[in-house]
């Protein structure tokens, strides 16, 4: 395979040293170190002209857990990031840096030249770059700056038009965690007969669809024609629909009204398939939203809701259903229509039995809510702005936003939403500064018609997938693919498992260059 010829490039720093010698060498060592996200231009340049300069020159390039200058940065993970260097016929010898800077790796490697762009030195020399010199100083070596007359910015790039790499960004993660197409679609088969039990806020969605008649003429009103009216399930509703659609037995406790929704509710999910196990309050109603359309816009939304906690009794009710409802996994699909908040999740929480998964899910899209209140969840799977709203922080990019949530919220695993730029997941390692700790997923949406209800397609399929087989890194990928799925068509849909089996067979063509 001509991939393994630049793969024996890649070495460890102890394999290096091994490799090169110990000074004084016959050959010069020149270093050239940096991120290397996106290859262009001006790195081909500073690459040509330092190995130029000696014998045999090494590419250093920082590990993905220590890049933070930009937002969804790195773009390239960084074992593609070694293999587009190792495949340059300039460079010799490819190594990951583990440490921050490569101080370190200087006093080990002992490079008899280490080169940095002229733009290191022109105003003077940084006290990162003094660092470097104090090290090169101190057995011998030399700095060598590149010329400056050309200067390009991988951010600047991968902002204006992010390279299309999903397919090499998604088989590099796989090999490296040795899991191959076959296991995904093996798991996804595992998924049926799971057993479920999701509790949560249901939400009727109407849309009401009219016709613009005009303004009025002594008003600053709109005058609409009523054309038509359709209701759908949804809240945690439609997440127990996504895990029964998928293969699930599931089980839904919910709170309803004692109105004309109620019947629709139960009657749309016992049709499904669902097990239903309402418990109605009289004293509040069926959450409904109702969305008046025009053309292709939405005018208005008139919601009709009690965002009131629940009564004791009716905790105790849930709490009951928590206990003895028989499950493999409990989803905590919260929206915060009265069932979940400061004074139920503890309650709540404590009564999920030790063996069942844990998961929950906090959506705020129009109120408020914290996903770090359900401490200690097997998964969790906020989106960027839930997980900025609970950490109160707008400031950090996404990578270190993410490592702090999951420390903070102390869950087994975290699956951050990036819209259309995929996911980043945490998962539990030994070495939490391990680069296995965390992974991230590209968007598997090829023409996106309506991305509502994306996040409860991944947030099932990522959960029946940890249940049924307990890889990370497959229930990531098969989350992301129904979210994919729920991208391309119209309306919040449940999604197939034939739906992702169809993913799973597109993205390995693509992978083998067949499609």
């Amino acid at each position: 395979m001509v991939e393994n010829k630049y793969k024996a490039k890649i070495k460890t720093v102890e394999e290096l040293v091994d490799a090169i010698g110990t000074r004084p060498r016959q050959q010069k060592v020149i270093m050239c170190h940096g991120t290397f996200d996106v290859v262009h231009p001006g790195h081909i340049r500073h690459l040509m002209y330092a190995g130029g300069k000696a014998d045999i020159l090494v590419a250093s390039l920082t590990a993905d857990e220590h890049i933070k200058k930009a937002n969804f940065r790195p773009y390239v993970p960084e074992e593609l990031r070694a293999l587009n260097l190792a495949a340059l016929d300039m460079v010799d010898y490819v190594i990951i840096d583990k440490n921050e800077a490569p101080l370190e790796n200087l006093s080990r490697i002992q490079p008899d030249y280490f080169a940095k762009g002229y733009e290191y030195v022109s105003s003077g020399l940084p006290p990162k770059t003094q660092a470097e010199k104090d090290i090169l100083d101190s057995y011998g070596g030399e700095f060598i700056f590149t010329p400056g007359d050309i200067v390009y910015s991988s951010s600047r790039i991968i902002e204006a038009a992010p390279p299309k790499i999903g397919a090499d960004k998604l088989l590099s993660l796989m090999e490296a965690e040795g899991i191959t197409f076959d296991d995904l679609r093996n798991t996804l088969t595992k998924m049926k007969g799971v057993k479920a039990h999701v509790v949560g806020d249901t939400i009727v969605d109407t849309y009401t669809y009219t016709a613009m008649i005009g303004g009025q003429t002594k008003t600053p009103t709109i005058s609409v024609r009523y054309e038509g009216q359709d209701d759908y399930v949804g809240g945690a509703g439609i997440v127990a629909k996504h895990l029964n659609a998928a293969g699930a037995d599931v089980t839904f406790s919910t709170v309803l009204g004692d109105d004309k929704w109620r019947s629709f509710v139960i009657d749309d999910l016992r049709t499904a398939g669902v097990h239903m196990r309402e418990v109605i309050d009289e004293t509040r109603p069926t959450t409904n939203k109702n969305a008046i359309v025009c053309a292709d816009y939405r005018m208005l939304k008139v919601d009709t809701l009690d965002n009131r906690t629940i009564s004791e009794a009716i905790v105790e009710k849930l709490v009951n259903a928590i206990k003895t409802v028989e499950s493999d996994c409990v989803v905590f699909s919260d929206f915060r229509h009265g069932i979940f908040n400061k004074a139920t999740i503890p309650t709540l929480s404590a009564a999920i039995p030790e063996s069942m998964f844990k998961v929950a899910d906090s959506q705020v899209a129009s109120r408020w809510g914290d996903i770090c209140e359900f401490q200690g969840f097997d998964l969790i799977t906020p989106n960027e702005r839930e997980a900025r709203f609970s950490l109160s922080d707008q400031d950090s990019v996404v990578r270190p936003l993410a490592q702090k949530l999951y420390e903070v919220s102390k869950a087994k695993n975290l699956i951050l939403k990036l819209g259309p730029r995929g996911l980043i997941a945490y998962r539990p390692t030994e070495d939490k500064e391990d680069v296995r700790s965390f992974f991230a997923v590209d968007t598997f949406a090829d023409d996106v018609k309506d991305a509502v209800g994306a996040g409860d397609a991944l947030l099932s399929y990522a959960t029946l997938a940890h249940v049924a087989g307990g890889c990370e890194v497959c229930a990531a990928v098969l989350g992301a693919m129904a979210a994919a799925v729920e991208c391309e068509h119209d309306g919040n849909i449940p999604v197939t498992p034939d739906h992702v089996l169809d993913k799973i067979n597109k993205s390995e063509q693509r992978a083998n260059y067949e499609g």
